[in-house]
């Protein structure tokens, strides 16, 4: 390794250490056009594009320019329980990277930039490395940042289903961790590479199979799995699977890494004028699956039904008229729509087969095209409540030991112990009234609505 990059490797780990990443003070000018090279950004397992928005927000408070940041929306998300077998609504790894492959191609074509910085959450690791070096990527990445990957599995035992993509001892990833040179290190360049890892609160890099449904059973997996032999590894404390890549902290050592510099802030700088687009999409339906039939896809939700609303941030009550009223189309954008800086917003999705699902957000800083809005089907177990009403993270995990969290009034109940859940239910009783969820400083307000006129509530979390 050259004094360069150990350089690079020290300056990240102090960096991460230090924990505070109050680092303003050390900043210097914003990139121009000409040093932002684009970025692609690859969700994680079942995700969507929509949760790199806040980390798209922290890019452009430091002058990234908007057009050079591309979120990918992976049409099946999920990967295959066995990747050589065909599974409804799951993609194989070699279909996941062609996917990248296409994504990456017309990134290059439209800001006639010569290479792009690959930037992964979780699975979307798994794509990018395949693509470096299976799919051509070597020629066309100038970075790669990897935040929780289970680059040697989420478990590694000889014999148990070594055909799942995230099985250590599987063809998968052996094949992508063979020994690149002498030194037996797992990149090579000319590509630079990054990972990014919890200490020891990454759900998918645990030695005991608890999350994975085998609790008891080794995993032959550490916390640091997602490490990567002659890749600049970065561990940050106490941050969770998805906090590997989607928040303040990894956005401040992913910014270094390309840079070589400090970010201007980590916050989030708001826009006079906010301006949001997204996509409305659905659920799957696998017969297969005895537990909900459900399956997570990005697919448009064509026909749903839109209504947008500004809401009072004390009551959740809408404030006025709909801001929108609209039928999705075959792409299913439902935007753009201008809306009140700073207001808290209330979606509703109708839907055939679907719920009227209400989704709250507090107030938007900045404008964004990542607003993607899921409809959702109201579980068999939930038809008899008067409300059914969900806090959702989804850029992170709750953890009772470490956030601070409130759903109407009182401490979540069946949040169990570490960062393992990103949701919390309740069924609140006493008609239409106001319902807040607290998180770490961030509070949503919506309202409660009756699940039996087929209504379900989530309150969804930016940060």
């Amino acid at each position: 390794m050259n004094n360069k990059l150990l350089l690079q490797r020290r300056s990240l780990l102090l960096a991460a250490a230090a924990a505070t990443l109050a680092l303003a003070g050390c900043a210097t000018r914003s990139p121009s056009l000409a040093e932002a090279p684009p970025i692609v950004f690859v969700h994680g397992n079942g995700d969507t594009a929509a949760l790199w928005q806040a980390t798209a927000w922290r890019f452009e408070s430091n002058g990234w320019p908007r057009e050079r940041l591309h979120a990918i929306d992976v049409p099946y998300p999920l990967s295959r329980d066995d990747d050589t077998k065909p599974q409804p609504g799951r993609t194989s790894a070699a279909e996941h990277m062609a996917y990248l492959k296409a994504e990456v191609d017309k990134v290059l074509k439209a800001t006639g930039a010569s290479k792009v910085v690959l930037v992964g959450n979780s699975r979307g690791g798994n794509a990018i490395r395949n693509y470096i070096y299976n799919g051509g990527g070597g020629t066309t990445v100038s970075h790669a940042i990897l935040g929780g990957t289970p680059n040697h599995g989420v478990w590694a035992t000889p014999g148990v289903r070594e055909g799942s993509e995230f099985s250590g001892t599987g063809p998968f990833l052996t094949a992508l961790n063979a020994p690149k040179n002498a030194a037996g290190d797992e990149v090579s360049g000319p590509v630079q590479w990054m990972t990014i890892r919890s200490d020891n609160n990454d759900k998918f890099a645990q030695p005991d199979g608890l999350w994975i449904g085998q609790k008891g059973t080794p995993t032959n997996v550490t916390a640091a799995g997602p490490e990567l032999k002659g890749a600049v590894n970065v561990v940050i404390p106490r941050i969770d699977h998805r906090e590997t890549s989607y928040s303040a902290a990894a956005f401040e050592a992913t910014y270094r890494f390309i840079t070589g510099k400090a970010p201007q802030a980590t916050t989030i700088a708001a826009e006079k004028q906010v301006v949001l687009n997204g996509k409305v999409t659905g659920l799957g339906v696998d017969p297969t699956d005895a537990k909900t039939g459900n399956f997570s896809n990005n697919l448009p939700l064509a026909g749903a039904q839109l209504e947008v609303y500004a809401t009072d941030p004390t009551t959740g009550a809408r404030t006025g008229n709909a801001l929108l009223r609209k039928t999705v189309g075959t792409d299913g954008q439902w935007g753009p729509l201008a809306v009140p800086a700073g207001s808290p917003t209330e979606f509703v999705i109708t839907a055939p087969g679907y719920a009227t699902t209400h989704i709250y957000r507090s107030g938007f800083p900045r404008s964004s095209d990542l607003i993607h809005l899921r409809a959702e089907r109201l579980a068999d177990a939930d038809k008899g409540a008067e409300s059914v009403v969900t806090l959702t993270r989804p850029r992170g995990y709750l953890d009772p030991a470490r956030d601070k969290m409130l759903l109407d009034g009182a401490a979540p109940a069946g949040v169990p112990p570490g960062a393992g859940v990103a949701s919390a239910k309740v069924k609140p009783s006493g008609g239409v009234r106001s319902i807040a969820g607290e998180f770490n400083g961030e509070r949503v307000v919506g309202q409660t609505w009756p699940a039996a006129s087929g209504h379900l509530v989530f309150l969804e979390l930016t940060y």
